[in-house]
This record gives C-alpha cells, structure tokens and sequence, in this order.
C-alpha cells in the first residue's frame, strides 16, 4: 500500500503534466465578450437615445449602410463653420431637415438662386423645422474646405448651419450621391423622405416633369405637419456627385 506522501507526489507530478495543456485548451476556447466592438463616427439611434418614457424602443439604423426610409435616420456629431457640434439625437423631438450641400456645383447654385431651394429653409425654420446643409466634399475638390463652406453661406444667405464632413463617413452613411441631395427625418428620429429637392432636374424649376413643379420636401413636410403619411417617400435625387475624399 503506498503512503500519503507517495500519493501527494503523484498528483503533483500529474498537475504539472496536465495544468498547461488544460490552460492551452482553455486559450483556444472563443469568448465572444471577449471580442473588440467595431467602431464608427455614424452610431446607430439605439446607441446614443434612450427608450422614451413610454418604454418604447427606437428602429435602430445599421452604421455605413445607406439610410432607408422608414426606419431611423443614422445618428451623427459634426461640427459648423463656427467649430460648434450639431448632434442629430439631441434634437429628437424636431422635425430635421438634411440638405447635402457644395457651394461650387452650379445644380446647388441653380436651386438656391432661381429655384426650389430659395427661401424655403428659412420658411420652415420659421415654422420650427431644423435644417441642416451638409457638405461632403473633401479638402481640395469642388466645394470642399472651411472657406468655400463660409463664402457659399454668405453668397446664397444661407440662414442655416452647413455642417463639414469633410472625412465623408456621414453621407456615405445615409447614400447620398449627389448635391442637393435632400433627406426628411420626424420628430421620431425616423427618416420620412429622400431624393430630389424638386422635380425639375435642370434645377432652376423651370422644366418640371409633368409640367407642374413640385417642392418634394415641402409637400413631405406638409404632410408631417397635418399628421399625414408621407405620400411620396423616395425619388431620384439630382446634381453634381458629391465630391468624397475617397
């Protein structure tokens, strides 16, 4: 019969023979809480808002997917000419206008000086609504950089912030292709509308197809504000590409 100690020996021996394969195994175990989160400047809704009081959750956005109508509008912080951040949660609550802006592209400078874009942010501002220019172009290219942004504001008396996106991230994420490229969010934080200021792609509404002109947003904000269903939800938006860094 073997003694204690000779037993106490045999099991040390066998811990140190089988502790690291059990630890080898272990390590190669995958741990999904142990995985790094993915990150991005475009957050979803669900990651910056909380559930309203009533306990409902909002539709989430996926970041760097083209936004969708009908569900929330990608959230994002970016900065003014002044260097102030515009966070698009923080004005939950507002109906939010986005309007993707180069000050260089004769389609833009069409809308704001004889078309559809004259006046009408500063009419809906009035009634309450947000709006908000965006510009994508990269430093270097058609409309991109701080001093382009400041001369295109004055030059158009623009009454609302242009917000830089210089890097990008943010038109990528809502699909805009083109400038003006124009997107309608409610007060849920849902996007409603995008597409095409109007229907005149000439820009200057001057030869509107149908042959009657039709501010898109105007008509979409009409809606909201009488508690309707957006009637049209999506066109083809038109103008200049918008000038990404990449």
């Amino acid at each position: 019969m073997r003694t204690r100690n000779e037993l106490s020996a045999k099991n040390r021996c066998l811990a140190a023979v089988l502790g690291p394969l059990l630890c080898a195994a272990a390590a190669c175990t995958p741990n999904a809480s142990s995985s790094p989160a993915s990150t991005s400047s475009v957050s979803s809704a669900a990651e910056t808002n909380a559930p309203s009081s009533g306990g409902a959750v909002s539709p989430v956005a996926t970041p760097g997917a083209n936004a969708e109508v009908g569900k929330a509008a990608p959230d994002f912080t970016l900065k003014d000419l002044d260097g102030k951040a515009t966070s698009l949660h923080d004005l939950r609550g507002k109906t939010v206008v986005l309007e993707w802006f180069n000050a260089e592209c004769p389609f833009v400078r069409m809308s704001h000086t004889k078309g559809s874009l004259v006046g009408t942010a500063k009419r809906n501002m009035d009634k309450g609504v947000v709006w908000l220019a965006v510009s994508s172009s990269a430093p270097g290219k058609q409309g991109g950089g701080l001093d382009k942004n400041v001369e295109g504001k004055k030059t158009y008396s623009m009454p609302n912030p242009i917000l830089l996106d210089e890097s990008g991230d943010v038109g990528h994420a809502y699909g805009a292709t083109n400038t003006p490229h124009m997107y309608v969010v409610d007060p849920a934080g849902v996007l409603v509308y995008k597409g095409a200021i109007d229907n005149s792609p000439d820009g200057e509404g001057e030869s509107p197809t149908g042959g009657k002109l039709v501010n898109y947003v105007e008509a979409a904000l009409g809606d909201l504000a009488a508690g309707r269903p957006v009637a049209v939800k999506e066109t083809k938006a038109y103008g200049c590409g918008v000038k990404y860094a990449k």
